[in-house]
């Protein structure tokens, strides 16, 4: 059974299919959830950043929720992942981004988390710095390499794409040429090397969608035909490295602004161009940015969610189907899928 986890402005909707309709249910209301990420090796184990609250872990897919670790209980937890290859028992080792900008590692479930301090002493730390809130930034987005179980990338938003290949132990600073300000990365399971960056830097003469095929060395900016540039969500197709779909609005106001609503959704494919996608979508999309999931176990489907509803793709994000829910749901800050 499929499951979606859908992070709003005050609570946690856990979504899952109900004689034909997606029936909602809501916790940790009142918490402020950010962020979520799902256990890959055991899917009943969810975790959920929140706004002040610190880190919260579910082992029973989203019904029940327990606060997970003092060093962390009343932090603003921005982004989470777990691995799929780092295991200890029964739990993958859990990584914690907060704001202001730091890095944590669980090894045992969230009972306790360490620093990884390391990452705050990087020559380009000092010029992090987030545009609404400029004497500080946040960690935004943590991606786990699938073929080196040790090898992190983790987004600073706003500032620098910095890597560690020892588990946070020491760290690479952002390269020359590298998104600045990234907010969706993801990786691909059957292509090492590869890294996908969906970045506000095309609204700051940079590029919105960036590339890498060596780990983060190098990088390319594959972004003809996206006529918006400031790109929040982004997912790529499970069975397909070269099928990407991104969300894209003017500029940050247009993104997150109801009032100043400008974002829709682009598709590339092999190495066509970007293609703007409206076939079952709201016209426009929506007054903000849709953020965009995808599971391994679904080739060729992807999940949006907006303060539109929620759609799903079942031909590569060529066209999309509304979800039809039991009750309204607005996402505002993080998607999910578990299956």
């Amino acid at each position: 059974m499929t499951t979606i986890y859908a992070a709003t402005e005050d609570s946690l909707v856990c979504l899952s299919d109900a004689n034909g309709g997606w029936e909602a249910r809501r916790q940790l209301q009142g918490r402020a959830p950010r962020c979520i990420a799902v256990d890959p090796r055991r899917p009943e184990r969810i975790w959920c950043g929140t706004a002040g609250a610190g880190i919260w872990r579910s082992v029973d897919s989203g019904a029940t929720w327990q606060a997970a670790g003092s060093e962390l209980v009343a932090a603003h937890v921005s982004a989470v992942a777990v691995s799929p290859d780092e295991r200890v028992g029964e739990d993958g080792v859990v990584y914690a981004g907060t704001d202001p900008s730091a890095l944590f590692r669980s090894e045992d479930g969230g009972a306790t988390w360490n620093e990884l301090a390391a990452m705050r002493a990087l020559p380009s730390a000092p010029t992090w710095s987030f545009p609404p809130r400029p004497e500080t930034s946040h960690v935004r987005w943590i991606t786990l390499d699938p073929f080196e179980p040790a090898t992190l990338y983790v987004c600073i938003e706003a500032g620098a794409l910095v890597r560690s290949r020892d588990g946070g132990r020491t760290w690479t600073d952002r390269v020359p040429g590298g998104p600045i300000d990234t907010h969706t990365l993801a990786a691909h399971p059957r292509v090492p090397g590869r890294l996908y960056s969906a970045a506000g830097d095309g609204v700051m003469g940079g590029h919105g969608y960036n590339e890498s095929h060596d780990g983060g060395d190098t990088w390319a900016q594959p972004d003809g035909g996206i006529e918006r540039h400031y790109l929040y969500g982004l997912a790529v197709d499970p069975g397909d490295p070269d099928t990407v779909v991104v969300s894209a609005a003017t500029s940050p106001q247009t993104a997150h602004d109801p009032s100043h609503a400008d974002a829709t959704i682009y598709r590339r494919s092999a190495d066509g161009p970007w293609q703007e996608v409206r076939d079952g979508l709201p016209e426009p999309m929506g007054g903000l940015r849709a953020l965009l999931a995808v599971h391994l176990a679904e080739p060729g489907v992807f999940y949006a969610g907006s303060n539109r509803g929620l759609f799903r793709s079942a031909d590569a994000g060529l066209s999309w189907q509304r979800l039809q829910l039991l009750e309204p749901v607005t996402v505002d800050y993080a998607i999910a899928v578990s299956a």
